[in-house]
């Protein structure tokens, strides 16, 4: 099977494959022709066709073609079908969203080229046809290539069945079988566990065999090549055998794929130990993978000593049911399992499935409450990488709680504690839980106050002003009923933090001071250093002296807990002060690089976008030229990268302005607007690239001497692409196929070495005489 890892680039964000693709040239061919003839494609058919794996080999294919990238969205852990469209947002790095996220996202894609890939639709069919239908009707140059085991039933939809890889007939003879491609898979796949292995006159018929009883099905033929490593061909199909014998004389006979798929997995389970099977069951209460932490904590006991997960979870791996992850950034091995398989293991739950999914919502309260202790502390980072790696088991826990009677206050003690890993990134979602958990818990506790307060905190952020006022005046009179100390600092914080973003600068300080004393009486040191921060932003717009002690404060006290996210902040705010009250611009550079590098590996965009607006304050102070005015752009990509409108309150946006004011008096507006467009253009990477000073060329400028090499055919095109003409407006115009006008785009933006249209269009202004 697969594993993949999911790359994000300047055109999309795609799984890499890493393993290598095999056949489907037939497929590949239909899903081309369909695909640029309809704005919709669903590819159908069975669990383990090989649909995802085709969509993305067409999806990467055709990433050039699309201007403003290809994009996959996987559904598979989705069981909320409220929150597709915040999944879709988010997928997109829209971050912050309306509480009508279609009509956000229709919004953005108005204007957008690009390709969406939605992979196993069917956890939400209904809720996927009303979200595609309203997209596409809102944006003209959008396509949708889903993946569903049925059709979505949206009007305009092109259909697509994949079939399973081609197998030799009964009939045909054995010499010609290499040219099929389920035999090329098998063949590809057994040598991913014995190198040596070549298919020869001694083995061709049983690899036949194995083949055609198998179907051609993907998924089937990988878990079969898995188990050449400890079984002869004549084992496998010997038990093939016996398992088309279970299956027929247990049930009905499905469909010849699905059967041999159900064989595949129901042999495998079989030559699986008693208690791996027991360990294969009980993972399939995850959701998007598990650490080996939470299958000790979740899947231990009644058969299953926690000390022999580990070596359990090294037989699944060996026996390919579940894949390893690449680590990447994160400190620990990360496991999953593919939705058939997990499917298989959860029938095989059966009537313990509830006792599992308590123990899994256990687990997840408990993550939940480590995070709320340690989150400010030398692995605050590794603490924000791994919730957004358990994200959606996270999601599932909440999902069961809401869903089972009586437990509304554990899904306020899940929703409540993380109230700031919503805020990095998911604050709509979080928002949503916490409205559903409080609804669901009306009881007066301590614990509902604690979800009032984190409820109220997001709703200030996304402007819900009613709802807002409502959360804290109940919070208000229950920190009075408890004497909660803590509770009183945590609502003086939030009307503080709302009354910056309202203009009201002087009432803002004049909330967060209690606030700060509140939490030093408490000991609360990661509320202390919020306030520190607020006050810093406070004080700052009201050009307060004390701004420097609050920022080095803040600063200090991130660097005394080790906090490096936290650190960031206070960067942010030591750079600002060192440029606006010391003009030391220099040292302002240096600090707020130095708070995006510590935000990078944490793709916290929100925070990169405080510092590249201000970086481009800085250098419109030192420097009002074109390369000022171009980074002024470019903070605008990164803030509706994240989808924050941070730069659109009134105290941001009036230092945005005096910039502008300052470099248009310097060059003039044509050629401000200019620079500014060309930076506004940029994708999220080459913004940041550009304020960090690290832009191994220049974006817009093309590969030296590759201009040159255009064909006469490809610079015409490229002036038609400056004008704004579609792909589909250039084929009518030189009366050429629509997929050769793409193919040109496509040599055009790799000999220019550009990833968007808009920069062949900014060089076609810019090289008139090329």
């Amino acid at each position: 099977m697969a594993e993949s890892k999911v790359t994000g680039t300047a055109r999309g964000r795609l799984p890499a494959e890493l393993t290598s693709f095999v056949g489907r040239r037939r497929e590949l061919s239909a899903t081309r022709r369909l695909l640029s003839g309809s704005r919709l494609l669903t590819l159908t058919g069975s669990g383990g066709v090989g649909k995802t794996r085709l969509a993305l080999r067409m999806a990467t294919e055709v990433r050039r073609t699309f201007s403003d990238g290809v994009w996959f969205v996987e559904l598979a852990a989705l069981r909320d079908a409220g929150l597709l469209g915040l999944t879709l947002a988010n997928a997109l790095e829209l971050s912050q969203v309306s509480a009508n996220p279609t009509a956000d996202l229709a919004d953005y894609l108005e204007d957008k080229h690009l390709l969406l890939v939605l992979d196993n639709c069917e956890q939400v069919a209904e809720a996927c046809a009303v979200i595609v239908s309203k997209l596409l009707a809102a944006a003209p140059q959008l396509r949708i290539l889903a993946t569903s085991r049925h059709v979505l039933g949206v009007e305009g939809e092109q259909v697509l069945s994949v079939p399973p890889l081609s197998t030799p007939p009964e009939e045909g003879p054995a010499a010609d079988a290499d040219q099929y491609e389920s035999l090329l898979l098998f063949t590809d796949r057994v040598r991913a566990v014995l190198p040596e292995f070549v298919i020869d006159q001694t083995n061709r018929a049983q690899v036949i065999e194995v083949c055609r009883r198998l179907d051609g099905v993907p998924l089937a033929l990988e878990l079969a090549a898995v188990w050449m490593r400890t079984l002869s061909l004549s084992q496998i199909i010997e038990r093939l055998e016996d398992r088309f014998g279970l299956l027929s004389s247990g049930r009905p006979a499905g469909p010849p794929r699905q059967q041999a798929l159900d064989a595949a997995i129901g042999w495998s389970y079989d030559l699986c130990s008693p208690p791996e099977q027991m360990l294969w069951a009980r993972l399939s209460v995850f959701s998007g993978g598990f650490d080996l932490e939470g299958a000790e904590e979740v899947c231990t006991g009644d058969g299953i000593a926690r000390a022999d997960v580990l070596g359990l979870v090294a037989g699944l791996l060996n026996k390919s049911i579940i894949t390893r992850r690449a680590a990447g950034t994160h400190p620990t091995a990360w496991y999953e399992m593919l939705t058939t398989i997990s499917q298989y293991g959860g029938l095989r739950l059966a009537d313990r499935t509830r006792e599992y999914r308590l123990r899994h919502r256990d687990h997840y309260r408990t993550l939940a409450a480590q995070w709320e202790a340690d989150c400010f502390s030398p692995r605050q980072a590794d603490w924000y990488l791994r919730m957004r790696r358990e994200h959606d088991n996270v999601r599932a826990a909440l999902d069961f709680c809401l869903a089972e009677p009586g437990e509304g206050p554990a899904a306020l003690e899940i929703a409540a504690p993380i109230w700031n890993f919503w805020f990095a990134g998911f604050l709509r979602e979080g928002h949503r839980y916490l409205t559903r958990a409080l609804d669901a818990a009306p009881e007066q506790t301590p614990l509902r106050a604690v979800g009032l307060w984190a409820g109220s905190y997001l709703a200030m952020f996304l402007g819900e002003a009613d709802q807002l006022s409502r959360l804290l005046t109940e919070c208000d009179e229950l920190a009075e009923r408890y004497d909660d100390h803590r509770l009183r600092a945590r609502i003086a914080e939030v009307s503080g933090h709302a009354a910056i973003y309202q203009g009201d600068l002087a009432g803002a300080v004049d909330r967060l001071e209690p606030a700060l004393a509140g939490y030093r009486a408490v000991g609360d040191a990661l509320g202390e250093f919020d306030i520190l921060i607020l006050l810093s932003a406070a004080t700052f717009f009201l050009g307060d002296p004390r701004v420097g002690e609050f920022s080095q404060e803040a600063l200090n006290l991130a660097e005394a807990h080790g906090a490096a996210s936290s650190r960031a902040y206070a960067l942010w705010s030591v750079g600002i002060v060192q440029w606006r009250d010391h003009e030391e611009v220099a040292a302002a550079t240096r600090s707020l690089r130095d708070a995006i590098r510590l935000w990078q590996p944490l793709n916290d965009r929100t925070g990169i976008g405080f510092c590249v607006q201000a970086l481009s304050w800085c250098r419109g102070s030192a420097a009002p030229d074109e390369s000022a005015a171009r980074l002024m752009g470019a903070s605008r990509a990164v803030w509706r990268s994240s989808g924050a409108h941070v730069d659109e309150t009134t105290p941001y946006s009036q230092f945005d302005d005096r910039t502008e004011e300052r470099i248009r008096a310097a060059i003039g507006s044509a050629a401000f607007d200019r620079a500014f467009a060309r930076g506004a253009a940029y994708s999220f990477e080459q913004a940041v690239a550009l304020a960090l000073g690290e832009e191994a060329e220049r974006d817009g400028v093309a590969k030296s001497g590759m201009a040159g090499r255009l064909t006469p055919r490809e610079h015409e095109i490229a002036v038609l692409i400056g004008e704004g003409l579609s792909n589909r407006e250039i084929a009518v115009r030189l009366v050429i196929s629509q997929r050769t006008a793409e193919t040109h785009v496509e040599h055009i933006l790799t000999k220019l070495g550009f990833a968007s249209r808009a920069q062949v269009a900014s060089w076609v202004t810019e090289h008139p005489d090329r």
